[in-house]
């Protein structure tokens, strides 16, 4: 069983986890791990993916998955999960963090140490209930804002943000082949994009639906077709 430790008990960190996507109304969120022997093997220029321009996080995470010297693994919690009403965003973060730790982890693992961005409130809590779900032997720590202050877990965040910012270019391309290039673009994905609210309201008002992709336990769902109701009332 994994152990948890107080946010200032941090040593040698071996491993970093961080997500990505967890906002957005449209697509998955992903979480990355990052493992490395010695973090003086990471690229220069890790950093907090929020921090980098997107060719340069893109770049990073091609070096770190080419360098056999480091270990990274990614989850993927898809709309279908998120919108399953008997769980929660809070418990679904630590399922992401918890399956990509697991793929940098072996089994019977004992001793590794990893850093976590904390997902709660409470970071004690957040590295318990991760812990809770790890087989493996390991410790684990969890601090706000651990992606800007360790390089290991800023790492993680690039490859987590990369492959969200991939997989909503997949779900832009393949909207456009079914539905022609005016869904092609869904911006972000994020709820404050106007790119975003104007693909859901257009694609509501050709389809009279809301697309596969979207996240329909979003208020922002629910807004849309609210409003695309009450437009269609006011017609008559």
């Amino acid at each position: 069983m994994a152990t948890y430790n107080c946010p200032g008990s941090v040593g040698r960190v071996v491993f970093g986890v961080d997500e990505a996507g967890k906002g957005p109304v449209l697509g998955s969120m992903f979480a990355a791990a990052v493992r490395v022997a010695e973090p003086d093997i990471l690229p220069a220029g890790v950093d907090d993916s929020k921090r980098l321009a997107p060719e340069r996080r893109e770049a990073l995470a091609a070096e770190l998955r080419a360098d056999d010297r480091v270990a990274v693994g990614v989850a993927e919690i898809p709309v279908a999960r998120i919108d399953d009403p008997e769980t929660d965003m809070n418990t679904l973060t630590v399922a992401a963090h918890a399956e990509a730790a697991a793929e940098v982890l072996g089994p019977d693992e004992r001793g590794a140490t990893g850093l976590l961005d904390a997902g709660d409130t409470s970071e004690q809590r957040f590295a318990r209930r991760v812990a809770d779900r790890l087989p493996a032997a390991v410790d684990l720590t969890a601090r706000h804002g651990a992606d800007e202050d360790h390089a290991v877990v800023g790492a993680a965040s690039v490859v987590a943000k990369v492959a969200r910012d991939a997989h909503v270019e997949a779900l832009a391309a393949a909207s456009a082949d079914e539905y022609g290039p005016a869904f092609g673009d869904l911006g972000s994905g994020y709820p404050s994009d106007p790119t975003t609210r104007e693909f859901l309201d257009s694609f509501v008002a050709a389809f009279g639906e809301l697309p596969d992709c979207a996240r329909r336990s979003w208020s922002t769902c629910e807004d849309v077709l609210a409003e695309a109701e009450q437009s269609g009332l006011g017609e008559f």
